[in-house]
């Protein structure tokens, strides 16, 4: 009762953190001078789908941070399509956290905010404390899954239909009905999917997000984003969370994903949840986050 009444009472606090010439929208919670941990959001979501996760922490002594990413916030929306490649979101990645006075952090991401969580933590595992992954399989376990089953591909068959120029129009089309039709089929609320809205609902920020998929080539593989060899194992104390009705990665992806991690691992599996795994089960990601901070706090 105690821990729940000290987390009602910790503020969340909405503001702006200017990072490269680019003002990022960022929400904050808890000291300070606590460990930063850096939460990034996939699509087509914000900073809105931490919003179960920041209270915890910042009760636990955390200083818990998710920003709007490139292009979800106004101020970080640059019009170059390269603008929007995988160097660049991994490099906001340490651009934040050093705005945000942290030379080492805990890092968080889910779907395409997974996939530059794996990224950054084959780049610079030194300025990672832990790393910690929703839904998005390892490249090298999602890159093997395409190639060798005919489930991961039917599964990931939306990534190139996001490369259609018209896809943003499209989505918002009649009160954006297909982009709640999209995140409805997922059992997401509808006021959750007003939230998301309220960040994505014009042309320019959809389409800026849309930007990310256009720029990766379609995919997300370790051969696109990475390196043509693969990414390679991840030398960061993991934490793999994977929701079993998740469809847009099959179990395969998600299993192997431990073969590519060289470092204290965890592959914590949620029966009955699907992709969008804070949304649909609010609050069932804190608890083991916070053990796996708590493990790998140094």
């Amino acid at each position: 009762m105690a821990n729940r009444l000290a987390r009602e009472h910790v503020d969340i606090n909405s503001g702006r953190i200017g990072v490269d010439g680019m003002q990022f929208d960022i929400d904050l919670a808890g000291p300070a001078d606590g460990a930063l941990v850096l939460f990034l959001h996939g699509f087509p979501q914000s900073k809105f789908a931490w919003r179960h996760e920041l209270r915890p922490l910042a009760a636990a002594g955390y200083r818990a941070a998710a920003p709007n990413q490139r292009g979800y916030s106004p101020g970080a929306r640059p019009g170059g399509l390269s603008d929007y490649g995988t160097q660049n979101l991994v490099a906001d990645v340490f651009a934040i956290a050093d705005a945000l006075g942290a030379e080492t952090f805990h890092l968080v991401g889910h779907d395409w905010g997974g996939a530059l969580a794996w990224l950054a933590a084959a780049k610079a595992p030194d300025r990672l404390l832990s790393l910690t992954v929703l839904s998005r399989p390892h490249p090298d376990a999602f890159a093997r899954a395409l190639a060798e089953t005919a489930d991961q591909a039917h599964r990931s068959r939306h990534h190139k239909a996001f490369l259609n120029p018209e896809t943003e129009a499209l989505f918002l089309a009649d009160n954006a009905r297909r982009f709640r039709k999209m995140l409805a089929s997922h059992d997401l609320p509808a006021a959750d999917i007003d939230a998301y809205l309220e960040v994505l609902g014009t042309e320019d920020a959809l389409g800026a997000a849309v930007n990310w998929y256009r720029a990766a080539g379609g995919n997300l593989t370790a051969k696109n984003s990475a390196t043509a060899n693969g990414l390679g194992p991840i030398t960061v104390p993991t934490l793999y969370i994977w929701g079993d009705e998740d469809n847009s990665v099959g179990p395969d992806a998600a299993n192997w994903t431990a073969d590519f991690v060289d470092a204290d691992y965890t592959f914590h599996r949620i029966a009955g949840v699907g992709h969008f795994i804070t949304d649909q089960r609010p609050g069932v990601v804190a608890e083991p986050l916070l053990i796996h901070l708590m493990r790998n706090s140094g």
